[in-house]
Formats: C-alpha cells, structure tokens, sequence
C-alpha cells in the first residue's frame, strides 16, 4: 500500500485526479450494470463521504496559482451518477438518492462522534499499542471538524444536486429526449458552480471560526474547484451514453413499470437515442 501512495506522489497531481476521475466513472458505470438502481445508490453515498474528507486536504496544481482543496474529483461525480438515473430510471429515483445522500451522510456524522467520544488510552494504557495513541490524534483531527462542512456540505448537496435533476429532465423533455450530451452538460456545468459557490462561502466564510478572505475562497475554492468540475462534466459524457448502451432494458410492461417511476419532468417508454 505504502508503495502505491509513494508512486501516486511522485506524479503531477494533474495526472493524480485524471487516474481517480477515471476510476470513479469505471465504478459508477460497473456499479449501474451488476447493482443497477441501487448500485448507483451506494456509489453516490460512498462519493459524498470521501468527498467530505478529501476536501480537507489541498495540493498545488500547476495551472492554478492558489492551492485547490480536493475532493472535487469525489463529488463532481456524483452529477454523472444521478444524470444516469435520470434518465435510466427517472426523476423519483434521482430525488431518493439525493435524500440517501443526505441521511448517509447525517448517520456518518452521528457515527464519528461516537468513535471520537471514546476516551482515548493513556501512556500505560497503550504500552503494548502505541498506534491507538497516534490513531486517536488523527481521527479527531479529521472527524471533528466534520459538522462544519456537515452543514455547508448538505445545504450545497441538497441545492445543486436538486438543481442538476430538475435541469437535466426539464431539457430532457423540452428535447423531446434527444441530445443527451446537451442536458448532461448543461445541467452539470450550473448545478457544480451553484456548489461549488455555496459550498464554499458557508465553509470558509459563513460558519467559519476563523474565516477566510474573500479572495481566496472566490479562487481557491469556488473558481479553482469549478475549472476542475468543467473539465470533469465535460469528460464524463461518453460515459453517460456508455451506461445508457449497457442498461439492460425490461423485458416486459410490468417491469418497466417497476423500474420507471415517472416524475414531473419524465417521458416514460419512450425511445430516445439521440
């Protein structure tokens, strides 16, 4: 493992988010065709809760001045997840993962509060194991900080992940279902910078102890974190009509009326391939 780690820094970070954006649309799109509907469930939940902790953590990019927080990679795709159940499997199912989202990430915080409320071993106590005593410090200092960007993360989450679906189905059927790439693009690109922008302000602004300047949210995290979400949007569209190509279709009414649940925006049973 330690291997690994010291390979992946050596190399330009750059080159670091390209090998995880690919490895997160590999897995989105595995996950869709063994697990279906509730692959794609899972997956968004695992990418909001390592999106929560890599954001604590920022590295130099070489086309950006400022240090860019990370964990953009993580929850940028998370827009490719529920543009693929929008329009795989409908607005009803795009809303529950929204709200899986959130309780996923509410029963997280409830849990690591419980592993940091745990009083921590004393010198000799930890004569044998010395690591919890280490273990401890570092635990705390990632998970305790985690309310913050709770409330900053879940407003954000809850706005533009809302935003993205309805963009995404409305275009689909001002479309009439055609020209998929416009909707997942649209949809993404002003869902991730209402994100990104609200994310941000509350985090290192609004609910701050020790706010930070304007400026560099404005660069580090809104616009340094959105050059990052524009190329990823752009990126994942071969991978949208990749998931679509391979979703296994129902074979009969019934079951496409157990796997469509059609919303306010939704064209159920209806052949779009555009």
């Amino acid at each position: 493992m330690q291997v690994i780690i010291e390979f992946l820094q050596s190399l330009n970070p750059l080159w670091v988010s390209g090998l995880l954006l690919i490895s997160c649309f590999i897995f989105i799109i595995c996950m869709n065709l063994v697990f279906g509907e509730a692959g794609l469930y899972c997956y968004i939940v695992l990418a909001i809760l390592a999106s929560n902790i890599a954001v604590l953590k920022g590295t130099q990019f070489d086309f950006f001045p400022e240090p860019i927080a990370l964990g953009t990679v993580f929850f940028s795709s998370i827009f490719l997840a529920t543009d693929i159940l929008s329009e795989l499997y409908g607005y009803k199912s795009s809303q529950k993962a929204v709200f899986l989202g959130f309780s996923a990430l509410l029963i997280w915080l409830v849990f690591t509060y419980f592993v940091i409320g745990y009083a921590p071993l004393t010198q000799e106590q930890a004569v044998n194991t010395p690591f919890f005593l280490e273990s401890h410090i570092h635990i705390t200092a990632i998970f305790s900080v985690i309310p913050l960007f709770f409330i900053s993360s879940i407003i954000a989450f809850l706005i533009s992940q809302s935003c993205d679906i309805g963009l995404f189905l409305m275009l689909k059927k001002l479309t009439a279902g055609r020209f998929l790439w416009l909707r997942n693009n649209v949809s993404t690109l002003i869902s991730a910078l209402i994100d990104s922008a609200v994310f941000s302000i509350l985090a290192f602004i609004v609910f701050a102890s020790e706010p930070l300047p304007f400026r560099t949210v404005l660069l580090s995290y809104v616009f340094g974190t959105y050059i990052v979400r524009v190329a990823i949007a752009l990126l994942d569209t071969p991978f949208i009509y990749i998931a679509k190509a391979f979703h296994r279709r129902p074979l009969n009414k019934k079951n496409t009326e157990q796997t469509f649940a059609p919303g306010p925006y939704d064209i159920p049973n209806q052949d779009t391939r555009t």
